[in-house]
């Protein structure tokens, strides 16, 4: 059921003959765009659900470094710009089940969503699962997950409007030049002001030990709670499958790709596998770094270009405990600020994606359970949403499930 490899695979010379400035410009925005206000939700997730230093440095290690090996792999055997991060609703999903879940049980899911996109990818039947929930329905809860820090946002500037202000205005300033933002994103503005508002009023206070260290992974050994099996194996298996992988596939097909579907879903599955042993969320294709990566210049040389942002994330993910530490020493009002904005586009996206025509009743019913946050049998909320939206709608929508 795999896409075949596209033979010869490039040599190290052909590689380099096809790499130039217009990729290596695109892979660095593109890369800068991964770490900063995703890395944010890792850290806002993090601090959420109390896990240790050690346990947000194992996790970024895993988003980048293992990420990074995987994008050069499927780069190199496709010869197209396939990067793989990990699922930005997936990690947010991870937030409030560590209310009551323990950090082993959530990685016991990350295994199991791993299985069950391996199995999907392998039987060839990926397509027929990313078609059989209505998507008006996945957004509607993605909207409600995320909620949370479009919230965030505004608090901070309750919290600490010294470092909010400045991060919003150079935002906002960028975002109102289009030729400046495809130069300098305005999230990457963001994070420049925020860091020169820290230095300017001493805030930076970073944790105890050296500053700069190099990654030493924990290795997790999982725990299989039923609990945690239904409330995040499916919402975040369809993040993955529906919302990010279908995102990165519209992302390529725009751009000419054809991109192999059956192939990626595995390689999602295999990866959050080994992800999952460092208690990384499971991998994904990424929607706007391949953005970027495809933004311009030759459509057979944009492989080029993710090859390069995954040997960054490798790079990087090998200093995992020097951002952590960077991001952990800032005050709580700059990642709340960060994650925000990197939230502000995505929220915009699920809120009309969710209510612009079919299935809005049961959309509306699943972000308003998602948003309760009231957990049954110990089962978080985005599962609920899901389950109850999809009912309501088989109820009152049936006229939509027909035409889709």
């Amino acid at each position: 059921m795999l896409e075949k490899i596209q033979r010869p695979l490039p040599s190290l010379r052909r590689v380099l003959s096809d790499f130039g400035g217009v990729y290596a410009g695109n892979a660095l925005v593109a890369f800068l765009f991964a770490v900063s206000g995703p890395l944010a939700i890792i850290l806002s997730v993090g601090a959420m659900g109390g896990l240790s230093e050690s346990d947000i440095s194992s996790w970024i290690f895993g988003a980048l470094c293992i990420n990074g090996i995987v994008t050069i792999i499927f780069s190199v055997l496709y010869r197209q710009p396939l990067a793989f991060f990990w699922t930005i609703p997936g990690a947010v999903l991870v937030g409030p089940a560590l209310g009551h879940l323990s950090y082993p049980e959530v990685i016991g899911a990350f295994y199991a969503t791993g299985v069950l996109m391996l199995l999907l990818g392998l039987s060839g039947w990926v397509r027929r699962a990313m078609a059989a929930i209505p998507m008006p329905i996945v957004m509607a809860m993605v909207a409600g997950v995320f909620l949370r820090f479009g919230i965030g946002l505004v608090h901070a500037f309750r919290d600490d409007v010294a470092v909010a202000l400045p991060m919003v205005a150079v935002f906002l300033a960028i975002s109102c030049t289009p030729r400046f933002a495809r130069y300098m994103p305005p999230l990457i503005g963001a994070l420049v002001a925020g860091a020169l508002a820290i230095w300017w009023l001493g805030s930076f206070k970073p944790t105890t030990g050296e500053l700069f260290a190099f990654a030493s992974p924990n290795l997790y050994q999982p725990q299989w709670s039923w609990s945690a099996m239904v409330e995040l194996v499916v919402p975040i298996a369809i993040t993955v499958l529906v919302v990010q992988n279908g995102q990165g596939m519209a992302v390529l097909s725009a751009s000419g790709h054809a991109a192999p579907i059956n192939a990626i879903t595995v390689g999602c599955g295999a990866w959050s596998l080994l992800a999952a042993m460092v208690g990384t969320v499971p991998t994904c294709l990424t929607g706007p770094v391949n953005a970027v990566i495809t933004s311009s210049g030759d459509k057979d040389r944009h492989y080029t270009a993710a090859i390069a942002v995954g040997l960054l994330a490798i790079i990087f993910g090998l200093m995992s405990p020097t951002l952590t530490r960077l991001m952990l020493g800032a005050p709580p009002a700059f990642v709340a600020t960060l994650a925000g904005l990197a939230m502000l586009r995505v929220l915009q996206t699920a809120f009309n994606q969710a209510f612009r025509d079919r299935f809005s009743f049961g959309a509306l019913v699943t972000f308003i359970v998602t948003v309760g946050d009231v957990a049954i049998w110990n089962i978080g909320a985005p599962f609920w949403g899901l389950l109850i939206g999809i009912a309501v709608s088989w109820l009152l929508e049936r006229q939509d499930f027909k035409r889709s």
